[in-house]
This record gives C-alpha cells, structure tokens and sequence, in this order.
C-alpha cells in the first residue's frame, strides 16, 4: 500500500488512486494495478459500510423530523446528526487505509450551555456535509459496484468459458471463442478503470463533504503561514541580537588584549630597550659585552616593532583613543602608496559603533595592503562618510593595474565576510588595467 500522504488537488489524487488516468504504462497495467484492487476492497468494504449508515441516517433523520413538532424530536436530531461526526472520522480512516490518502479533518463549532450546543450541532454545515456524503458516495458506489461485478464477471467468464468447452468437446459453441479472450481483455481493463474511476470520485467527494471546507482550509493555511512568519521574525530579530552582542564582545575582547599587550609585555621591553642602551653605552669599553648587547638592543627593538604590529592588528590604540578620522590618517601616512583621506563629516563618524568602525579600518588597511603590494599603484583614495540612512560608507580607489578578486581565503574574502556578518554590503569593481574601486557599507548600529 502507498505511504498515505495529503494531496489537495485532483492530480495528485490521479496519481494515488487512479494511475490508470496518468500514465500510459499504469494504464496497460491497469486490471494487475495495486490501485485497482485496493479500489475493489474499498468498494466492498465501503459497499456495506455505507448501506449500514444509509439505513441508520434514514430511519433516525426521519423520526427526529417527524417528532420535531414535540420536544423529543429536537434531541434525537442532535444525536443523529451528532452521529456523523465520528461515522466521518470512521470513513476517513477507512479511505486513508484502504486507497492512501489523507482527508483533512475539520474543525466544528463549540457553545457553552446545551441548547447553544444543540444549536451548533444543528446549525452546523459540515455535519450535514457528513449526511450528504452517505448518500451521494451510496449512489457512486452502487454505480461503480454494478460496472465492476458485470464487466469482471463477464471478463472472467469469457476467459474460463473457451477451456471448459474445449475440455468438453463442445463443436459449436454460441459464441466464437476466438472472439471471448480478447473481449474478455477489454472487459477486464472497463473493469479495472471502471475501480480506479469510481475511487477516484469517493476520494473527492470524501474531501468536499468529510474534511475541512475550503474556506476554512485557506484560513487555517492563512494562520499558519502567519505563525510560521512570527516564528520566522522573533528568530531572526533573536539572532540579529545575539549576534551584535557576540561582536561586540568579540570587540571589547581585542580591545582588553590590546591594552593587555600594551601596558603588559609592550611597556616591560621598552623599559628593557631603555636598560640595554644604557648598559651598552657603560660596556664601551669591553668590545665583547658591547657587541653582546647591541645584539641584545636590536633584538629588543626588532621584537617591539613586531609587538606593536601585533597589537595594531588586533585592535589600533589610535582608533580607541583618538576615532576613525585620527585612525584612517594613521594608516595613510604608514602607507608606501601616496593616500588621500577624505571625511566631509569627521563628528559623524562617531555615531557608528565600535564594531562598524574596526570593520573599516581593517577594510582600509587591507586595502592599502593590496595597493602597495600588488595594485603597483600611484595614487589611493579613502573616502569616509555616514549616509542618510545611518551607514557608514568608505570607498577606497587606486589607479594601479587593477584585476583584484576576492577569491577564496584571500584577504578580500575575509573582509567580505567580516562585512556580511555585520549586515553591510562589499562591492569590489576591479577591471584589468582601469584601477580598483572597493565600496563597503556597514550599519552604524552594527
């Protein structure tokens, strides 16, 4: 038996029950098609099924209108049309078993108080969908009981019926028996889609009259794709704060380090830089000592202009203590390239936070980086605005030999991706020989 799965539309209930009507193979197949014998066991099951409720629904439908004149009549048409309910439910789960589909179970009105639950049971449309199928699937299935017991039944004899006046000696039989097989064939396929057919309209009228209404389908589909949409918001706003507060951690975790290093190991080698000059100024006069420590000396100053590189790295002093204007300016005039810095609004700047203005500088520092090293460039441009929209804005152009391309594990890459993480936009416009122009806007609130 198929996996039962709830199709909406007629295709693909074509393709669960009635495969015959969809594919020339599965209609070739069609009298040997798992379909059509679960088709003949839902109508022979459904056959008794639906006679049984037939005569119930009848019987009780017509005392309860009959007495409606006195006060019995009212509660025993509760109780009948009550009824129908789980007999719906029964049915569903028939036809999810027997031809594997799923029918969408409907939500039915409550009230508080007996007579407004009386009334929602008898003011109620589905219940009376749920009547109305007994009779109109009675109808499809006495029909479709008919053509399938006559057609197999002919088919089946006209398959038996040439062996057994062969086995007898029969001469002259009343009909050819050349023509029976292949009529006896024909037979069996009128058969098999006459089952596949029938199941196919009790499946869709089982979904009409036993499930859900489709208006109520489409404001149920309506609520939750709502549901699924403030789930969706309440989780990206959730992950937007939890990753601002991440870098932001991230940040002032560079920033406690660089003050670490900086008033740490950075200031004990300066002081030792400090001792070495003077002790090898006093060992003047022993050549050996003297040079000993102007190796010691070189040693030290080599090792604090690799400290302090470290520490620019990991976050720039200038740009804690003096801003974004003081810090850009810093990496222009440590630039082998020619920069020009220009910030129309330098106090805007500080509106951006402390992530935002990182993410810049370390854009332009990668930027000079490249133009020195591989853009052969003559001139560079570091413009730094905040935008209407409160972005901040840097476009940093060269005139070298352009071609640059954030490739993967570059340097460019991880800017871009440095960029992304704070919600900003990395435009990098490099053509071979025209310069390289790199436009990067992050949020000020990053």
């Amino acid at each position: 038996m198929t996996s039962p799965t709830p199709p909406s539309d007629v295709s693909d209930d074509l393709r669960v029950v009635a495969p015959a009507f969809t594919d020339l193979r599965a209609l070739l197949t069609a009298p040997v098609s798992a379909a059509t014998w679960r088709g003949i066991s839902q109508v022979v099951v459904g056959s008794f099924v639906l006679l049984t409720a037939w005569i119930v629904a009848t019987v009780a439908l017509s005392l309860s209108l009959s007495l409606l004149v006195l006060f019995v009549g009212i509660p025993m048409l509760v109780a009948t049309l009550w009824a129908a309910r789980p007999f719906a439910s029964l049915e569903r789960a028939r036809l999810h078993a027997q031809l594997g589909t799923a029918i969408t179970t409907p939500s039915y009105p409550r009230r508080d108080g007996t007579w407004a639950t009386w009334w929602a049971v008898i003011s109620d449309s589905r219940t009376w969908a749920h009547v109305a199928y007994v009779v109109v699937a009675g109808v499809i299935l006495t029909v479709q009981g008919v053509v399938v017991m006559v057609a197999g039944s002919f088919a089946l004899g006209g398959l038996v019926y040439p062996a057994v006046a062969l086995a007898g000696g029969l001469t002259r039989p009343p009909i050819p028996l050349v023509l029976l097989v292949p009529a006896a064939v024909l037979l069996a396929w009128v058969a098999a889609l006459a089952t596949q057919a029938g199941s196919l309209a009790i499946v869709r009228v089982g979904r009409s009259l036993l499930g859900a209404s489709p208006r109520a389908e489409a404001v149920e589909a309506a609520r939750q794709a709502q549901l699924r949409a403030t789930q969706a918001e309440g989780r990206a706003v959730q992950l937007t704060q939890t990753r601002t507060a991440a870098m932001g951690a991230a940040d002032e975790e560079r920033r406690r380090i660089e003050r670490d290093l900086h008033d740490g190991a950075q200031q004990r080698l300066v002081a030792l830089g400090v001792e070495l000059g003077s002790a090898r100024r006093k060992a003047s006069s022993d050549p050996q000592a003297a040079a000993a420590l102007e190796h010691a000396h070189r040693e030290v100053k080599e090792t604090l202009a690799e400290l302090r590189d470290l520490v620019r790295g990991i976050h720039p002093a200038v740009l804690t203590d003096r801003g974004l204007d003081a810090a850009l300016s810093a990496l222009a005039a440590r630039s082998p390239v020619p920069v020009r810095v220009d910030v129309p609004d330098p106090p805007t700047l500080a509106r951006a936070s402390t992530s935002a203005q990182a993410a810049a500088y370390f854009v332009v520092a990668e930027a000079l980086t490249n133009a020195a090293k591989h853009a052969e460039a003559q001139q560079v441009t570091v413009t730094a605005t905040v935008t209407a929209d409160d972005r901040l804005r840097l476009v940093i152009a060269d005139d070298g030999r352009g071609g640059a391309s954030a490739t993967p594990g570059s340097g460019l890459d991880g800017l871009r991706s440095r960029v992304a993480a704070l919600d900003g936009t990395f435009d990098l416009d490099s053509p071979a020989g025209a310069g390289t122009r790199l436009t990067v806007e992050v949020p000020c609130a990053s």
